[in-house]
């Protein structure tokens, strides 16, 4: 029976590629020069941490980090954004890079799968969810119909097998 995977998955090279070349370009920018503003990647939770001096630099560097993400072919709807915490010494914020597919979102998948009618089945299977079919021309519409919808987070389907 033909089936494939939804995932929502990221490269953890391109992440680190994306925050040096950020890190690199807050060097050499004029207004950030003699500060100690950077980002601090944490590759075990997938959060990077912004330190700045005020929040209007925060505002300054998310764009840098989304700029430099979405050239590494990184999709930034899988970016969460926490609030800044600040004092008089600095401003900090925190980026939760969302990746998986966690309950919820597998919840919705299935739901919305299940909504269209389609000739199809989804379950969640861990951290990602499996849809199968009896044709293979029905996956492919469930895939072009998952593209079409907005998830809170980049979906990408794999192990394609008839």
């Amino acid at each position: 029976m033909p089936s494939f995977d939804v995932v929502s998955e990221l490269d953890s090279h391109e992440v680190t590629n994306a925050v040096d070349q950020a890190n690199r370009e807050l060097n050499q920018r004029f207004d950030f020069k003699d500060t100690s503003a950077c980002f601090e990647l944490n590759v075990k939770a997938f959060t990077v941490a912004l330190k700045a001096e005020v929040d209007f630099q925060l505002g300054q560097m998310r764009e840098i980090l989304k700029s430099k993400l979405s050239k590494r072919g990184i999709n930034v709807a899988c970016l969460e954004i926490k609030d800044p915490i600040s004092n008089l010494a600095e401003a900090r914020q925190d980026i939760v890079l969302r990746h998986g597919v966690d309950q919820e979102c597998g919840k919705k998948i299935v739901k919305y799968v299940k909504e269209a009618k389609l000739n199809v089945q989804a379950g969640i299977h861990g951290d990602k969810v499996r849809i199968t079919g009896k044709k293979r021309d029905d996956l492919q519409e469930a895939i072009a119909l998952l593209r079409k919808e907005n998830f809170d987070r980049p979906l990408q389907f794999e192990n394609f097998r008839e």
